[in-house]
């Protein structure tokens, strides 16, 4: 059973750095691609980040230069480096999987925020 867990979440103050984790169990992450999303109090759930299977990444235009994902299969985990974090970075964070169908070359956000395989979150809170 696919199953993954967010962990890395926790309170930080503006300017602020934060690691996110996302570990997989009951697969291995070779084949699959991971994206991260991040909902905010009142708000939709919206895209940041996701990663190939081959290592192609895809960031939110609005996050470029401040966030990194990156993977370490041996772990069968997935990272999401947030820097330079601001008050409107707050929210949960969640990350989502699927098999990877395009040869590892490209990450489509929409076609995993369809996914079945969810994390339960991690709350992220930057505050002065």
């Amino acid at each position: 059973q696919l199953q993954l867990v967010e962990s890395g979440g926790g309170s930080v103050q503006p300017g602020g750095s934060v690691r996110l984790s996302c570990a997989a169990s009951g697969f291995t992450l070779d084949d699959y691609a991971i994206g991260w999303f991040r909902q905010a109090p009142g708000k939709e759930r919206e895209g940041v980040s996701c990663i190939s299977s081959g290592g192609i990444t895809y960031y939110a235009d609005s996050l470029k230069g401040r966030f990194t994902i990156s993977r370490d299969n041996a772990k069968n985990t997935v990272y999401l480096q947030m820097n330079s974090l601001k008050p409107e970075d707050t929210a949960v964070y969640y990350c989502s999987t699927v098999r990877d169908r395009l040869f590892g070359k490209l990450c489509v956000l929409s076609v995993l925020r369809d996914s079945d395989s969810w994390g339960q979150g991690t709350q992220v809170t930057v505050s002065s």
